[in-house]
């Protein structure tokens, strides 16, 4: 048996995050992990996605290089290869977490954990056999979640994805239906329209990317409708049936239709991992599919820790992002150290969506600041009014700001277009620190840039906007 300060179950962004902020503030640590160092964020998620959608936005690029003066010829693509690109990048990011495990001498155990007896941790192999022991004096479960499924439907990853399955297709299908409209739909949908493919979204609520600002999804949906992907909003998924080498999509509501497409995605949200590991034999509450935690990440059993997506402070859940799982991983091991750290503020932690155009938001909708009784002023400013955009010729798209009328405090932060979620951090450290926008408006920006826009959008709401 093995013993350590702190052990981290899981090596996704917020597990291996765990692990080397525990090394740093004088833990003996280690990490059980089952699969590959880095979690679905590193090997079939954020990274690799990334990748993808860089190729498809130069893709598109290209398709419009007579806008900017230029001329090539015999422009196409080798979809394999973009495939592969994704996976070597994938590669790399978990060669770095080795690398990182190494070099804060963090112990690395394979295989997968499960608590017994006075929470000794059963580390097994893929067969099942018990292969090591952990007693730890802090466990951290950091498990991740994954695609949830609708009922009856099982992912074959062929006909039936999930966005693992969508990562590694070897060949472009002339046709797809994504049921859900979230990031990971509307990325998806924005990369496989770029090489041809008939997309059609299928989306149960009002709007495309229904946790944004309204204003902000409607561009999204009319850039996509132009790019000639088909979405259904207001509709229900009823059945999903393969017949033949097709996929057949059964929507009411809005629209009552059979589609017929090669493959379809399901990118209808996630749920978490927090089966045989154990919990119930040492007495730790769940949710419905979350382990349930404290502000400090606490579950009610004394040492033992949950963060990131497997973790639930509040039953109606919460973003399931990269960042907010390292965030909790730093704040849950520097609260077990017993430094003085704030909680964390949910409100002010960043959305991010990488479509073409980009989507990027903080705090509050204009609709929710209205639901929250809040006297609103509002600032929008088009990039089409911005020197950068136009020089750039990425002009589509809005920064868009809401303040508190009586404070002037940044209540919530939008932005849809080019570098939107490079730029997106700006206004998060104004929220944070409580700024307003009188701070905003004051603060000279470079010329010309992109981040002018946030300013001016400032300018808007105070009735000063100098070039709109």
């Amino acid at each position: 048996m093995q013993e350590f300060d702190l052990t981290v179950i899981g090596s996704g962004p917020g597990g291996y995050t765990a692990a080397i902020r525990a090394a740093q503030l004088g833990f003996k640590t280690a990490i059980i992990e089952r699969d590959k160092l880095g979690g679905v964020c590193l090997n079939w998620g954020c990274i690799p996605t990334k990748a993808l959608l860089k190729s498809a936005e130069v893709m598109n690029k290209i398709s419009h290089l007579d806008d900017l003066g230029l001329k090539a010829q015999e422009i196409g693509f080798d979809f394999p290869k973009i495939i592969e690109r994704s996976r070597d990048v994938a590669d790399a990011s978990e060669k770095g977490v080795k690398y990182l495990m190494k070099k804060n001498k963090i112990t690395v155990i394979e295989g997968s954990a499960k608590f017994g007896k006075d929470k000794i941790i059963s580390v097994s192999d893929k067969t099942g056999k018990e292969i090591d022991k952990v007693k730890s004096k802090h466990t951290i479960i950091a498990t991740g979640a994954r695609a949830r499924k609708l009922p009856g439907v099982e992912f074959d990853e062929k006909k039936i994805l999930s966005s693992t399955g969508a990562l590694i297709m070897k060949e472009v299908p002339k046709s797809m239906v994504i049921v859900g409209s979230g990031a990971i739909g509307a990325e998806f949908a924005y990369f496989y329209n770029a090489f041809g493919t008939d997309i059609t979204i299928i989306e149960m609520l009002p709007t495309i990317l229904p946790v944004e600002d309204k204003d902000i999804s409607d561009v999204v949906a009319r850039e996509f409708k132009k790019s000639g992907i088909k979405i259904y909003t207001e509709s229900k998924t009823e059945e999903v049936k393969i017949k033949g080498n097709k996929v057949k999509v059964k929507v009411s509501g809005k629209v009552t239709d059979e589609i017929e497409a090669d493959c379809v995605l399901l990118a209808i949200g996630v749920t978490g991992n927090i089966e045989n590991l154990g919990l119930e034999d040492i007495g730790v509450e769940v949710y419905k599919n979350g382990i349930k935690v404290d502000k400090n990440y606490q579950t009610n059993v004394s040492g033992v820790y949950a963060i990131g997506d497997c973790a639930l402070i509040d039953p109606k859940g919460k973003a399931w992002l990269a960042h907010v799982a390292s965030g909790e991983a730093v704040n849950c091991v520097e609260k077990i150290k017993g430094l003085d750290v704030a909680d964390i503020e949910y409100l002010n932690i960043p959305g991010c969506t990488y479509c073409q155009p980009q989507v990027a938001s903080v705090g509050l909708t204009e609709a929710k600041a209205k639901e929250a009784g809040y006297d609103i002023k509002v600032g929008k400013f088009p990039f089409s009014a911005n020197g950068k955009s136009r020089a750039a010729g990425e002009t589509t798209g809005m920064v868009k700001l809401i303040f508190d009328s009586k404070y002037d405090e940044l209540l919530g932060a939008h932005i849809v277009g080019s570098e939107a979620t490079e730029l997106i951090s700006e206004l998060v450290m104004t929220k944070s620190l409580e700024g307003t926008g009188r701070t905003i408006l004051q603060t000279i920006h470079a010329h010309p840039t992109l981040s002018e826009s946030i300013m001016e959008a400032a300018g808007v709401a105070h009735g000063e906007a100098i070039n709109i």
